[in-house]
Order: structure tokens, then sequence, then C-alpha cells
């Protein structure tokens, strides 16, 4: 899938709905990676205002656009919550949307994510979709949220704080993007630019002018 090395994130494969193929119009699907920084504490759920957070990530949306224009890619404008975020404290799982628009695109970019947490690291769930789509992706997201478990030992429950290594970051970073900004998954998602619409808010131009210098 074109994932860049040292991105931090294995790339485990895609989901995608068992009635349609990759190519049909009215497809979707879901990436599935993991990032193993260490057990994210989730100490700070009740804390975080989603509404703060958001004006930073609509700022840091428009840095980053202006850094794409610059070098020759479309802009990128951060709308607000498609969904706002969530979390499920007795299951460890965190999800929440977000509305993109991508140029002069007449049909702004849905970007769901999920995030199941773990006692090593956290599994990495991002629905491939346009905002067309949001009510079936609303349908299916039970679905998928309940996939998504870890096995005895690596469960978020059996951390074990005198060995287990504590990531350094928590629940606020993880919506801001933290873990988004260095997913492997941007060279895949590429090869469905035209069809699905795909953005990621951080370092496109620069991941691109690096992943085709290198090539």
């Amino acid at each position: 899938m074109g994932k860049s090395p040292g991105s931090g994130l294995d790339t485990l494969g895609m989901l995608f709905p068992a009635e349609s193929t990759p190519f049909d119009d009215d497809s979707w699907g879901v990436t599935i990676e993991y990032e193993e920084d260490g057990y994210v504490s989730d100490e700070d759920a009740d804390d975080i205002d989603y509404g703060d957070l958001l004006s930073q990530m609509k700022q840091d949306t428009a840095d980053a656009s202006e850094q794409r224009m610059e070098q020759g890619y479309e802009a990128i404008e951060l709308v607000g919550w498609a969904a706002p975020p969530y979390y499920d404290k007795a299951a460890h799982k965190l999800h929440w949307a977000k509305e993109i628009k991508f140029g002069d695109s007449e049909t702004n970019t849905l970007n769901y994510n999920i995030r199941v947490l773990g006692r090593k690291g956290v599994l990495v769930l991002n629905f491939i979709a346009g905002m067309d789509q949001k009510q079936l992706i609303d349908s299916q997201l039970n679905t998928v949220v309940a996939m998504a478990e870890f096995q005895k030992d690596s469960r978020y429950e059996e951390f074990d704080p005198s060995i287990d290594k504590v990531a350094a970051y928590g629940l606020g970073a993880l919506v801001a993007g933290k873990a988004v900004a260095k997913t492997g998954f941007l060279a895949a998602a590429f090869l469905f630019l035209k069809k699905f619409g795909i953005i990621l808010l951080a370092g496109v131009g620069a991941f691109l002018k690096k992943l085709f210098k290198s090539k």
C-alpha cells in the first residue's frame, strides 16, 4: 500500500462491504492500521473541550492548506464535526467524524475515525467515504466498531505500569490528528482520490514530494 518507512503505523489491511467491490460507484472502505506508541491514558476523557480543540484543528488545517497551495495543490478546509467525538469508557473506543472541503469540489469529504485503545498501542480505523455517504456509514459504524477487539494480554485493562510503556499523548491528541499525521495510508488513499475524494489534513504536499523523490 505504499506505507512510508518509519511512519510508525503497521498497515493490516482494508475492510470492504461484502455486497460490493472497491470499484463500484457506491463502494466505501475502512483502512486498518496499528500504532504501537504505548498505553494511551484516558484520564482526561471528561475534561477535553472538543469545541476548543476543533478551533485549533481548523487553524492547523488552514496553515497546512497555505503550504499545500504554495506547492501547487488544492486548498483544504476543515468545515467542522460531521459527528462529534465520543469515547466509550467501558469499551475503550473513541470515534468521531470530520467534514472536509477539498478545493472546489461540490461534495465534501467525510473523514470518519475510530480508535481502539490497547495495552501497548492503538488500533486505527479510518472510513473512506464522501459526505453524501454519511447516512450509510452511520448505519455501519456500530458493526465496524464491534469487530475491533484486542486479544488477551493485549487489552487496555491489562496495562501494567511497572513494565508497560505509556504514550506521550492522550485522547485529545488522537482526535487532533497525532496518529493520522504519521499514517502510511496516504499513498493508497491517493489511488482512491478521484473516486472517494480522500483528504489527509497534514503533510500531504511534503509527503508526496518526499515519496516521489525517493522513488
